[in-house]
Order: structure tokens, then sequence, then C-alpha cells
């Protein structure tokens, strides 16, 4: 697969992914006759949001003008959308204009304030990371380094969660629920690419992961989006076991897209433990650091 220009994904292609995961029973409507194809039809959709069946083919079809927020809103409706889904389909429905070319991605708005890294730096019982909408991680902690990825020591390009989560051979081994980080890993890179079709280093990395994994294209076709807020992750380390952590993302204040995510352990936890265990042996770098290698990764 040839890297392309534009990651740009047509607003009709995203409703016909989206029409076929509702069934009639989920909306209301009856079952009638064999079903040719999975999903509403086109017209039990534009029914449902009261629009001619035309107009809604047309839609589809990349012919209507841009719709209206309350044809948009209607279709997240009928289409059981969630928020991430429907902001990626005001996303698709009204694409950016082609720019020119963007930076490359540690020059391209993504360079933090000196300050920012050294929030991060100071958390000290947590990792913790900042990461764009394109997984790459631009800040850490020492313990982060400790137990995510080694960020220190590893080239620029591959501080980037989704390239270790689908072209590390370890990945499955050492990420405990690679299904689904994987799946949500594809959906945050699908939010990106609908807000930036254009992003060059976006477009990059897309290619380079449709080409080294089967997976990441067959979850891409899914037309999948995620939105990265809190829940839990389980991480096998080759020092201290297996780990399982909460994390809480937020919202960097004046960077659009980039999120702070801390990671914690309940208190008297094994996890606590394995942290702490780890934390001992991450000392500042002036004092001569006795670092574990590290062997886990995740978004």
């Amino acid at each position: 697969m040839a890297h392309t220009s534009t990651l740009a994904t047509s607003l009709g292609d995203y409703l016909r992914a989206r029409r076929a995961l509702v069934s009639p029973a989920d909306v209301g409507l009856p079952a009638t006759g064999r079903r040719r194809v999975p999903g509403l039809r086109r017209e039990e959709v534009a029914e449902l949001v009261g629009l001619s069946t035309d107009y809604y083919v047309r839609l589809e079809q990349g012919r209507a003008d841009r719709p209206s927020a309350e044809v948009l809103d209607a279709l997240s409706r009928a289409l059981r959308l969630g928020s991430a889904e429907r902001a990626h389909l005001y996303d698709l429905a009204r694409p950016p204009r082609r720019t020119a070319a963007a930076p490359s991605v540690h020059g391209r708005g993504d360079a933090l304030r000196p300050a920012l890294r050294q929030v991060v730096e100071a958390i000290p019982t947590a990792p913790a990371v900042i990461m764009n909408d394109r997984n790459d991680v631009l800040a850490w902690n020492r313990l982060a380094a400790a137990l995510i990825a080694d960020f220190p020591n590893l080239p620029a390009p591959e501080r980037n969660m989704a390239r270790r989560i689908f072209l590390d051979p370890d990945a499955r081994r050492i990420h405990l629920d690679w299904d689904e980080a994987a799946r949500t890993t594809v959906g945050i890179l699908r939010m990106a690419a609908g807000r930036r079709p254009h992003d060059p280093e976006l477009v990059r990395l897309v290619g380079e992961l449709s080409l080294g994994s089967d997976t990441f294209r067959t979850l891409w076709a899914g037309h999948h989006v995620h939105e990265k807020t809190h829940g839990s992750k389980r991480f096998r380390h080759p020092t201290v076991g297996d780990v399982t952590l909460t994390y809480e993302t937020f919202q960097v204040p004046g960077a659009a897209h980039h999120l702070l995510v801390v990671y914690t352990a309940p208190p008297g936890s094994p996890a606590e433990e394995a942290l702490s265990f780890l934390g001992s042996f991450t000392v500042p770098e002036a004092a001569g650091p006795a670092r574990p290698r590290a062997r886990t990764e995740g978004s």
C-alpha cells in the first residue's frame, strides 16, 4: 500500500460504516424481509432522520451540500453515535481546507513549554506522560520511562505508542490487553485524521502501520473512533511482573489535542508496591540512575 497525500475519509464512507452497525430493532423499526447487507438500509436512515431518501443517498455519495447542524444531530441520534462518534461526524461533514505542508511532528505545535515538562517530571509516585493525538509521547517522568518504555533512549519517531503497539514483535506479550489497546489506538488516530486529513506526519504514520500490520489495516477499515479519557491498563514488566493501573487524562492548557495521562495504583495494592519498587531505581540523573530497562508499553 503506497503512502497517500491525504487521510480524508468521506462522510459517505463513515455513514455506511455506522449504519451497518445499527439493526432495525435498535431503533424501533420492524425487521422486514431478508437483508442483503447488515444494519439499516438507506431509506430507513432517511426515515429516522426526516430526510428524503434521495437526499440521504446523495449524502452518502458525496453529492449533497454540506449538511446542517440539525441534520448532523439527527444522524447522530439515528445512528446511535456517542460523543466521540458525533464529533467525528462533524469533522467529516466540515473538512478543513488543505493548507501548506505542516512542519514535522516535533515542530508542528508539538513543542511543549519547559514548565509542562517540569510538571510531568515532578510527579513522583505515578507514571505520567504527555501525548498528542498521533500517539507521540512528548514528555514523560522517570516512572513512565521505567514502566512503559525507555523514552530517553528511543529515537524521537519511536516515541509513538501506535508504532510500539502494532510494530513491536513483543507487544502482545507485554501489553496484556493488546486487543483493546489496538482498537482504541486506531480510534484515536481516526479522530485525528478527521480533524487533520492532510497532516503529513499522520499520513506517514498510518501508511507505515498499514504496511506493517494486518490488524491495523482491518481496524482502520472499521472506522471506529475513540477519545482517551480514563480506564484501566495492565502491563507486564520483566522485573515486577503484571501491574494493573488506572489512568486519568487531562487536557493540556493551550495545546489542542495534547493530553496529560497519569497512571495510578490503589493504595496498598500489589501494583502500588510494584511502582514503589520501580521508583527506588529511578533516582535523578545527577545521582547516577540504575534504571531497569523498560519492557512494557501502551497508550
